[in-house]
């Protein structure tokens, strides 16, 4: 399986790429911060880093710098891939790289509006350059699979505004643009899903809280954040999606890592199956806020 992990460099994108690594797979990491810089995010998490886990995991981890808002380097990327592999069955879109650009629950009057364009650009955009220049390699043997990753599902979010006008939007066009890629990709045997964790510990999520992986459940954080995951069960659940078979069933629909899970009977690595959508839904927005250990 020859992979590219758009927005690998932390968090999802990164659990997708060593999951897939687990699976054999060599993986294109792809981000802008490397040892040698980091991006406008200013966090330590590289690349190179990913690619050493991909291939710790048992797959191949190549780091290939590319800022997908640049055609020109995407189009590079597609071109490396093309020559040194010659195919490519998985393009994962996970580029974000605006956790510094969006404020909570703000008015559009009241936003910086440049910071939102350019978490739209950042968000949206490259994900559109990724697939005008990945896909056309995607798509020369039958089978090709395209994730989409966003926050929250169709369904979800369809009914719910999402903490302000750019976010709301940014994850909903993703979500938008994974049923585009199945239409597209459909003549060509290919598979178009939207893929959303729940409530993720990433790098950042522990720092912020002031925890580690090891003592997580000590933040001090609401009830949702004892239904959290790890970036490894959603990345084992695309990476189940990527060797199935039949994964066309799944082409246009947007899911939950909680759905993957209970398809393909994964768990997250400490044994459980977090399901904080659910507990969401069940529980919060019902007014409670107990009962969240029946949700994990």
């Amino acid at each position: 399986m020859i992979a590219v992990v758009a927005g690998s460099t932390r968090g999802t994108g990164r659990g997708i790429a060593v999951a897939l690594g687990a699976a054999g797979a060599t993986v294109y990491c792809t981000g802008r911060s490397t040892r040698a810089g980091r991006s406008e995010m200013n966090r330590p998490e590289t690349i190179e880093e990913t690619a050493e886990l991909v291939t710790a995991a048992g797959g191949t981890g190549i780091a290939a710098r590319t800022d997908h808002l640049d055609p020109a380097q995407v189009e590079a990327l597609a071109a490396r891939v093309e020559r040194e592999q010659g195919r490519l069955d998985v393009l994962v879109n996970d580029v974000w790289g605006s956790d510094h650009l969006w404020q909570w629950d703000t008015p559009v009057w009241k936003h910086d509006m440049d910071k939102g364009l350019r978490l739209l650009r950042l968000a949206v955009d490259t994900h559109i350059i990724s697939s005008r220049y990945l896909m056309p390699l995607l798509i020369r043997n039958e089978g090709g699979l395209v994730v989409e990753v966003t926050d929250g599902t169709w369904s979800y979010n369809e009914t719910r505004y999402r903490e302000n006008v750019y976010y709301d939007l940014a994850k909903m066009s993703v979500n938008r643009l994974a049923f585009a890629w199945s239409n597209e990709l459909r003549p060509h045997g290919g598979t178009g899903v939207a893929v959303t964790p729940g409530f993720l510990r990433s790098e950042a999520m522990l720092e912020g809280f002031g925890v580690t992986e090891d003592n997580w459940r000590e933040a001090k954080v609401d009830s949702a954040w004892m239904v959290s995951e790890t970036p490894a069960y959603v990345g084992r659940g695309v990476a189940a999606l990527a060797q199935d078979p039949d994964r066309r069933r799944w082409s246009g629909r947007s899911v939950s890592s909680e759905e993957l899970a209970e398809a393909y009977e994964l768990t997250d690595v400490d044994g459980s199956r977090p399901r904080v959508w659910s507990y969401l839904t069940d529980v919060r927005e019902k007014g409670g806020d107990t009962g969240w250990e029946a949700y994990r």
